[in-house]
């Protein structure tokens, strides 16, 4: 199981608000997809999945303020069924 954590965005920057998740719990993810939007008062980041996998729970809601370092979610390991049409 794979832990999701706000990373560090620059020096000065202690904390950011979970702008939006682009994915939710049960949906799979692939290494490198984007996962969520952090917002913080310098800069805006999408934060990508470090491993594919299934999105397993979050435990911070969209326009939760959270702490670099903090645990937002878990992917655990695994194939899932994509809420997504498969492309044709």
């Amino acid at each position: 199981m794979a832990e999701i954590k706000v990373p560090e965005l620059a020096e000065s920057i202690s904390e950011g608000t979970i702008a939006q998740w682009l994915k939710q719990p049960g949906d799979y993810v692939e290494q490198g997809e984007y996962l969520l939007e952090l917002e913080t008062d310098k800069v805006n980041v999408e934060l990508t999945a470090e491993e594919s996998g299934v999105l397993k729970e979050v435990l911070k809601d969209s326009g939760d303020t959270v702490q670099v370092g903090e645990i937002i979610g878990t992917i655990t390991e695994g194939a899932g069924e994509s809420s997504a049409p498969a492309p044709s």
